[in-house]
């Protein structure tokens, strides 16, 4: 019955995203939502330059480096390179938590910017301060919302809920010190957002609603999730299946944006996640797994897991990366379906009239269905990619603790 039940319950959401997917398409919702908000959006853009360059008028070297970091901090990726670390130091809940979440943010952030496909504010006379490539590909964003200021609301107040809820450290005096960290950490960060010329106020807001709208969704269902991720049914099979969906449910933005990739990435880090703590939560992720700064994992055991674990992930990335690149254009071929590269596979590089196309490849379904058009095997290339990153951080490179008694 259990089973059953599970069966149902899948079955019911993956028909429902299907069913959205089509009749989003059919209805064509994403242009009639851009055409309601757009305008609404870019004239507040547009009035609040002058707070933005009210605001840099207030500029230094100093200022620039420290909003420049904290940025950094926040940014998606710092926590691929934070979470794997987190994994491996025994903290396995928050680990998988944090890095679903991040996901989950990242994607409903990201389609909210597409949706509305709002300006940044104008640059000049706003002065766009890039330190890093990172910020570099941000700034090639739409802007609303904020995704620094929506992540951060997310991830530092569900960070806080668990240091609360989870640990010894209790009180009411540890409850005021955390939630007052936490708003200077969101009040700094979307101050820095806009000092460096990346969002204007309205994006900053918006940010911080959908933030804690979010995270009380996610404070919800989190118990559900983690509950489904190590003991449920047929995980892996939902997850994949349900990833595949979630590529062609992201709206078509009104010109090209990195927005779609960087989804992309983070929807296959979100399967790999859960393929490999699903098959591994007995041996590694369990509760009683020896965490950091305890008698069982002392700090030259972490240092040893990230000098075994740290190359190894980046060797999956590259292998995963080189295998995909070699099976996707296989299968593709053998089963006739046409496609294009525009970056990894240069031998791909389509005529100028499939390059004109490729502006419009992430819609939705009716990609999917369209004969005419050759389908661009780089979204497959990364989600396989990250995939395996992912799968590697929690199984294999725990594999190899274990067999190096680390």
């Amino acid at each position: 019955m259990e089973g059953e039940g599970a069966a149902v319950w899948q079955g019911a959401v993956l028909g429902g995203i299907l069913f959205w997917i089509v009749s989003a398409s059919y209805l064509d919702v994403t242009r009639k939502l851009r055409s309601l908000f757009q305008p609404w959006v870019s004239h507040h853009v547009e009035t609040q330059t002058s707070v933005v360059l009210k605001i840099q008028s207030y500029g230094s070297g100093f200022l620039d480096a420290l909003f420049s970091g904290l940025s950094c901090v926040v940014s998606v990726p710092f926590y691929t390179g934070f979470l794997p670390l987190l994994f491996w130091s025994g903290h396995g809940k928050l680990a998988r938590q944090m890095t679903l979440l991040m996901a989950f943010c990242d994607y409903l952030g990201n389609c909210i910017k597409d949706v509305v496909s709002a300006p940044r504010p104008a640059s000049p006379p706003v002065k766009r301060v890039t330190a890093t490539k990172d910020e570099e590909e941000n700034a090639l964003e739409y802007g609303l919302p904020s995704s620094h200021t929506l992540n951060t609301v997310c991830l530092s107040g569900y960070l806080l809920h668990y240091v609360l809820t989870h640990t010894q450290i209790q009180g009411a005096y540890v409850t005021y010190l955390g939630i007052s960290l936490a708003f200077m950490l969101v009040l700094l960060i979307g101050l820095g957002r806009i000092y460096l010329g990346m969002h204007s106020v309205v994006d900053v807001l918006a940010g911080l609603l959908f933030g804690l709208l979010i995270l009380a969704f996610w404070l919800t269902v989190h118990e559900h999730i983690d509950n489904f991720v190590i003991s449920g049914q047929n995980v892996t099979s939902f997850w994949a299946v349900l990833s595949f969906l979630l590529l062609f449910a992201y709206p078509t933005p009104e010109l090209p944006t990195p927005s779609f990739e960087f989804h992309t990435a983070f929807n296959g880090v979100a399967l790999g996640i859960v393929a490999g703590v699903q098959q591994t939560y007995h041996q590694f992720h369990h509760g009683d797994v020896p965490r950091l700064f305890s008698s069982e994992m002392s700090v030259a055991v972490f240092a040893g897991r990230m000098l075994v674990g740290i190359p190894t992930i980046l060797t999956v990335k590259f292998c995963s990366k080189a295998l995909a690149k070699w099976i996707i254009p296989m299968v593709a071929n053998t089963l006739g379906i046409p496609i294009k590269s525009t970056s990894y596979i240069p031998t791909l590089n389509g005529s100028a009239a499939l390059k004109k196309t490729d502006k419009l490849r992430q819609g939705y379904f009716q990609k999917l269905l369209s004969r005419h058009k050759a389908f661009d095997v780089d979204t497959g290339i990364r989600f396989l990619q990250y995939a395996g990153l992912a799968w590697s951080v929690v199984d294999l490179v725990p594999s190899l603790f274990s067999y190096m008694s680390l």
